[in-house]
């Protein structure tokens, strides 16, 4: 049943193909699927004018829609790299920087170099100077998810 459906349709079968993989693009969440797709519509125009050529046999299909699948992939990669540098909320992810600048009180004292303060409802490891519990101090940077603080 399956392959009678593929003779019948013959060279359309790429932009069927091609055209189920943009809707599932749409569908699905990512941007893989849409070059894939492009990928095989092209297969599938260049199918609609070759199909008559004795060379062009469903083996040679498969390796040029191989073949465009990379290289849209490759391009599609560079246009959203390009495209997506800039953020409105760089630090969205990184909570830990999203702290530096603030003020926090000592939970625990630090001592040699490591310490705790609370920040909201979430206790922190600090490093910095020695200091007693109570001690106001400034996150003045991260550094492996350690937040380094200075006395305020």
């Amino acid at each position: 049943m399956v392959e009678h459906i593929f003779t019948e349709l013959g060279p359309w079968n790429w932009m069927v193909l091609g055209f189920v993989l943009l809707i599932l693009e749409i569908l699905v969440p990512g941007v893989f699927l849409l070059w894939i797709g492009i990928a095989a519509v092209l297969v599938g125009a260049l199918t609609l004018q070759l199909s008559h050529v004795g060379f062009w046999v469903w083996q040679a299909q498969v390796l040029l829609f191989l073949l465009l699948s990379i290289i849209s992939a490759y391009i599609g990669r560079q246009i959203m790299a390009r495209a997506g540098g800039r953020s409105d909320q760089p630090l969205l992810n990184r909570r830990a920087e999203q702290l530096i600048g603030r003020t926090a009180t000592l939970a625990e004292p630090i001592a040699e170099g490591r310490g705790r303060i609370r920040i909201g409802d979430t206790f922190w490891l600090v490093s910095g100077p020695d200091l007693p519990v109570g001690t106001r101090v400034r996150v003045t940077a991260v550094k492996d998810m350690e937040l380094v603080v200075e006395p305020d």
